[in-house]
């Protein structure tokens, strides 16, 4: 009987075709990686004589030992993985708190405001930035590492995804918890919190991601190396170096090692995350 279910699973062309559309997805999606990859290790005559040939004919690792002795490449390293993981650290804390009030306290107003705090979600940043520059300015945080991080230490998505995976716990176990006389602060901390690991992870990779990626924003509030992130730094020196195109693409084949390296290791609790918080 197995192996019968076995033979028809294997001749269901059905599921042959969307292996076949991942593959080619799969394929496509790591090509720009491939490419980039590639050029970072092409000499100049075979990036601008021959810029479709894949693989070069000769390979140049100079690059890579220039990126790190021409431009204080380190420093923005740093800067981004203290600006990103900060962020990181901060807005689980209380998008947690937001997401468990709004999906376990009963108070006045709370659909309105939720649905409030869901519209802010459709304001692109273009239109904030002014202001958010005008009130970092005045508090004198700008190029400071909190004028980077506070502005980010809450977000409508976060909040909406947490919420989200709190509605999708039993009620039970936080009325055990107040029979035993647990406040909602001690409920939330030592009931809830373990719970929330997939959640957690996941939106965890989405907020680093988006910080370790984001441009425009690190651009609008730093001036100086010594606070500038990766991305925006490499956006200003690809002005400077923007004909040695090799020299690019090694900034921007290093910047991304950390973000794919946060997606596979946080990869078997990523989907676990999205499907729990759409239960509900």
């Amino acid at each position: 009987m197995e192996s019968t279910m076995r033979r028809r699973q294997s001749a269901d062309p059905g599921r042959w075709v969307v292996l076949l559309l991942l593959t080619i997805l799969a394929l496509a999606t790591i090509f720009p990686f491939v490419w980039m990859a590639s050029t970072s290790v092409k000499p100049m005559g075979d990036v601008l004589g021959a810029p479709e040939r894949l693989l070069p004919l000769t390979y140049d690792f100079s690059t890579y030992t220039k990126i790190w002795s021409e431009v204080p490449f380190a420093r923005y390293f740093v800067n981004s993985l203290i600006f990103s993981s900060s962020v990181v650290v901060i807005a689980l804390f209380l998008n947690s708190l937001a997401g468990y009030a709004f999906a376990r306290l009963p108070f006045k107003g709370r659909n309105l405001l939720f649905i409030l705090i869901l519209c802010t979600m459709m304001i692109p940043f273009q239109v904030i930035m002014t202001p958010l520059f005008i009130i970092i300015y005045k508090l004198g945080m700008i190029d400071t590492y909190q004028g980077l991080i506070i502005p980010k230490a809450a977000d409508a998505f976060g909040i909406f995804m947490m919420r989200q995976f709190f509605l999708t716990l039993p009620r039970d176990l936080e009325e055990s918890g107040r029979i035993d006389g647990a406040n909602e602060f001690r409920i939330y901390f030592r009931i809830m919190l373990p719970l929330c690991k997939p959640a957690f992870v996941t939106l965890g990779v989405f907020i680093f991601m988006g910080n370790w990626n984001d441009l425009l924003y690190p651009l609008l509030l730093t001036n100086s190396e010594q606070f500038r992130p990766i991305q925006a730094a490499i956006a200003l020196f690809a002005g400077k170096y923007g004909t040695d195109y090799s020299f690019v693409m090694t900034g921007l084949l290093l910047a991304s090692v950390p973000t794919i390296i946060a997606y596979i290791c946080a990869q078997r609790f990523f989907v676990s995350g999205i499907a729990m918080t759409g239960i509900k």
